[in-house]
């Protein structure tokens, strides 16, 4: 459910940023980023301290 909404919120960016006469790659370069960081957050959330459950590297 994060990425989707990290997904919402970047093309919101996007639009706003586009809108605003910010060049149309510009904008969709931070809805990539977004999207990047809200993967990259889910895939480590079951390694870092407090997570409970999760396998933890050897």
């Amino acid at each position: 459910m994060g990425i989707v909404l990290a997904t919402t919120a970047g093309l919101i960016v996007w639009i706003v940023l586009w809108s605003l006469d910010v060049k149309a790659i510009d904008g969709f370069m931070i809805t990539v980023v977004i999207v990047l960081l809200a993967g990259t957050v889910r895939m480590v959330a079951p390694f870092l301290p407090g997570a409970g459950g999760g396998k933890r590297p050897s």
